[in-house]
């Protein structure tokens, strides 16, 4: 028999979820079954695997050695998990060290038990796009590896994660959760669209006046590019693509170029990039959406090589309890990169909305 005790990283998640962790090369029938004949209990009774998991619960497996080790894929005899813990792969263990220590520029903007906010700089991808990247995701664990927040066994259980994503070449603000709660807070917070999310960037053209617009964004996934059409012409758009919804607040104007703070009020991939294009103010060194000449001739004056665009501010819903109590009611600013603010002091030297 080999016992489980689950504490705060294992808490708040179903049963069954937690089984599949646990032992990752068991299939949904064999764990279901070995609930029925209460080979798995829960607090010595036998359970359904729907179970909402408490800390401090206890589970326990009444398996032979090598049942355990056929679906867990560690040895039998010796292994960690033989005194009821599980350890990440020593491959996984050594990536996020190294990420750790490799990648650079990321400043913490905020850190609470569950929760940490980061400024990425443009350039680093949020997450991998192929098994030989190096993300955020990589670093947020080695940064809680150096600093003792998180162990190793608690990995093969629990894998801190960001929470929102940002184009490669995005810099700014992204929430990563560090405990279970953390991670189940920030995420509903995103999917809900219950935190408001502001970027900076400089777009091409004079916009004058604070604009909030709606359209449709249709994604071509092998062109990994958008196309929005606006809601009067919306037409199979409504059917084929999702409706957003984009606030713009000019900051400085001249008749060339505009500094925008933009409300993301939905949020879609490419979305601020492609509404911007649609209504003809794409933003500076985009080259996928933008202008042509004018990437040319910002790349050649300041070496602009891709689009500007800062996620800057984040503020938090009040009346949060759990995890989310800290932040309830909070702003958190990311001050624009150097690169950035050269550009803005470039181009806007003295330049009043």
């Amino acid at each position: 028999m080999k016992s489980v005790t689950i504490g705060k990283n294992q808490a708040g998640q179903r049963l069954d979820k937690f089984l599949h962790k646990y032992l990752p090369f068991a299939g949904n029938g064999f764990l279901y079954k070995m609930l029925r004949r209460k080979n798995i209990t829960l607090n010595g009774k036998r359970a359904e695997g729907k179970e909402i998991l408490a800390l401090n619960d206890e589970v326990r497996f009444f398996f032979s050695d090598e049942t355990f080790a056929k679906f867990s894929g560690l040895p039998a005899a010796g292994s960690q998990r033989n005194q009821g813990t599980i350890a990440a792969p020593a491959l996984h263990i050594q990536e996020y060290t190294n990420a750790c220590r490799s990648l650079g520029g990321i400043s913490v903007l905020y850190e609470d038990e569950d929760c940490l906010i980061v400024n990425k700089p443009a350039g680093l991808l949020t997450q991998k796009a192929s098994p030989a990247d190096i993300s955020l995701n990589e670093w947020l664990v080695g940064y809680l590896l150096r600093q003792n927040q998180i162990s190793e066994e608690e990995l093969g259980f629990f894998r801190p994660s960001v929470c929102n994503r940002l184009d490669r070449n995005t810099s700014g603000i992204v929430l990563c959760g560090k405990s279970l709660a953390g991670l189940q807070y920030l995420s509903k917070c995103v999917r809900e669209h219950s935190v408001r999310k502001f970027y900076r960037t400089i777009c091409v053209g004079a916009l004058r006046e604070p604009v909030t617009v709606s359209g449709y964004l249709v994604k071509d996934r092998d062109r990994n590019q958008v196309t929005v059409s606006g809601e009067s012409q919306a037409g199979a758009s409504r059917e084929q693509g999702s409706l957003i919804h984009t606030a713009c607040l000019p900051i400085s104007v001249t008749p060339a170029f505009t500094l925008l703070e933009v409300e993301l009020i939905t949020g879609k991939s490419h979305q601020i990039r492609a509404h911007l294009a649609s209504m003809g103010h794409p933003l500076i060194g985009d080259y996928k959406y933008g202008i042509a000449s004018v990437n040319h001739d910002l790349k050649k004056r300041f070496g602009l090589e891709h689009h500007l665009l800062h996620a800057c501010r984040i503020t938090f819903p009040e009346g949060t309890s759990g995890a989310g109590k800290p932040l309830s009611g909070r702003s958190i600013c990311a001050p624009c990169p150097g690169a950035f603010q050269i550009l803005e002091e470039a181009l806007f030297p003295s330049a009043p909305v």
